[in-house]
């Protein structure tokens, strides 16, 4: 009997083999609130009986590249489906990677969107920094595609280009005063409160006792999460200085979560809802809008607990609403409230239950609404894009020979860490398919090696060395203030950071001479 923590669980696919971030844990050790693990667990068997079987875990012959030669391949974007797909193509000891990132740090959602509390879960960099450390591999930080090189160039100082860019946009509700100041994504929230360069600066309205967050999904309840957390206990996470503060301060008291649909369609997980109503210092209940829990599985049983529950008036709360859509967001020069409907469900021509407006609405008074209702990849320069998906059309990862893309510019926002994983893979299985077929021809470069490339246009790149001193600077001042680290969010600190260090280097490699 095993417990997977999901806090901590990457997706990654190595299990009790290798867990490279400690997720696995004997029932034996069970904390009160894992115990509904335990019988999610043993049910699996109930649904997927079967006899005693070869390990799923074999590992396959190593491929080989029908044609050895030296290959060059960029990587565009540093966030987990980069450097699983650098991780797969130094496999092969004919390739070189560089990585090419326009900000100075890497890691992307690792490091900029998982909730500072779910410090199990920033381990995975561990597995990040063994990918770094191999042969081959090379950082491009701080280098903006588009602005400081193009496709093009890419395209000729490369046998092969992956875009692994993400879904950078959010959907919006398309209400009437959606724009108003107070209103604003849960991803720049998140981003603020992580820390990331391009949401330091967001204007966060916590003067007020309630926010509003449209969509249940695990960044609802993440944001829900931190919104309500006691500040003394982030205060030992790696939460942005400037968000610590602000919490520090805040006079929230309820986070009030909508969903369109019911408590069966609800877009969270299940170790994520079991996490929320584990919480001890914070209340959680359900507002089921009138509909039914259906099933016998622990979802649907703490979903009934959750609605049973009376909270503390006295408390900070969380409230899962069912059956409710934003139809308009008020307020005079800033948000004041948000104004709601409640739905039905109704099934369509094929059976699937949608939401209907009943027309009875409500106005919740809020100083805040984020919207958290799904991401949404943009155009990328020179590349296809499917406005439907948001994402770059392909074939298993292949746009066209020589060019390829993983993560959710492939797929779309959906999985977990882990699922970029076997994401590359598939990518690159392809691009090394079109390597033995001869479609890739080698680069014919005019101007050198890129970083030269860029060193000459004056790009102040930052490469593994300087990352790693911008990881140590920031892991001093955590220590310091007893925390894992204190991020650094001003780029252009952090490309002197990682300058300071080079030039440190030059110094000391000078003196030896």
């Amino acid at each position: 009997m095993l417990y997977v923590d999901p806090r901590s669980c990457v997706g990654c696919g190595a299990c009790t083999t290798a867990c490279p971030v400690g997720a696995i844990v004997p029932d034996t050790a069970l904390t009160p609130e894992q115990e509904p693990f335990r019988e999610v667990n043993a049910a699996y068997y109930d649904v997927f009986p079967h006899a005693d079987r070869t390990p799923l875990a074999l590992v396959p012959p190593q491929r080989r590249l029908r044609r050895p030669r030296p290959v060059r391949v960029a990587v565009v974007g540093a966030g987990p489906a980069g450097l699983y797909t650098a991780d797969e193509l130094l496999c092969h000891p004919e390739v070189t990677v560089d990585v090419l990132d326009r900000l100075p740090t890497p890691y992307g959602l690792l490091r900029a969107g998982v909730a500072p509390d779910h410090r199990h879960t920033k381990e995975a960099e561990r597995l990040f920094r063994a990918i770094e450390e191999q042969p081959g591999f090379r950082y491009l930080l701080g280098v903006d595609v588009g602005r400081d090189v193009t496709r093009a160039e890419l395209d000729e100082h490369y046998d092969a280009v992956v875009w692994t860019v993400g879904a950078s946009a959010d959907r919006r509700l398309d209400v009437p005063g959606e724009d108003l100041p107070g209103s604003c994504s849960a991803t720049a929230l998140v981003g603020w409160y992580n820390g990331h360069p391009d949401h330091r600066d967001l204007e966060v309205h916590l003067d007020h006792e309630r926010v509003v967050v449209v969509g249940n999904g695990n960044v609802a309840l993440d944001v829900a999460r931190v919104l309500t957390a006691d500040p003394d206990a982030l205060a030992a996470t790696d939460v942005a200085d400037h968000a610590l503060a602000a919490l520090r301060t805040s006079a929230v008291r309820e986070v009030v979560v909508l969903g369109r649909r019911g408590p069966d369609q609800a877009s969270f997980t299940t170790p994520e809802l079991i996490g929320l109503a584990g919480l001890r210092d914070v209340d959680v209940v359900a507002d089921l809008g009138g509909a039914e829990v259906t099933g016998e599985g622990v979802r649907a049983r703490v979903l009934r607990e959750l609605a049973a529950r009376r909270p503390d008036p006295r408390g900070r709360r969380i409230v899962l609403r069912f059956l409710t859509s934003p139809v308009r967001v008020g307020g005079t020069g800033r948000v004041g409230g948000v104004e709601v409907v409640r739905n039905e469900l109704v099934p369509d021509a094929a059976g699937v239950p949608r939401a209907k407006a009943t027309g009875e609405t409500e106005l919740l008074e809020a100083g805040m609404v984020l919207r958290s209702v799904g991401y949404r990849g943009m155009p990328v320069a020179g590349l296809p894009h499917d406005p439907v998906t948001g994402t770059v059309p392909n074939d298993a990862g292949r746009v066209e020979p020589g060019t390829y893309v993983a993560g959710w510019a492939k797929r779309g926002p959906t999985g977990f860490l882990g699922t970029n994983k076997t994401c590359a893979q598939e990518t690159v299985e392809a691009l090394l398919d079109d390597l033995d077929a001869g479609l890739l021809d080698a680069p014919e470069t005019r101007d050198g090696d890129l970083a030269a490339v860029l060193a000459r246009r004056g790009v102040p790149v930052v490469d593994l060395a300087g990352w790693r001193a911008i990881d140590r600077e920031e892991r001093r001042r955590g220590e310091a203030a007893g925390r894992p680290r204190v991020k650094i969010t001003d780029p252009a600190e952090a490309r002197e950071v990682a300058l300071r260090r080079g030039r440190r280097r030059r110094a000391v490699s000078a003196s030896w001479r």
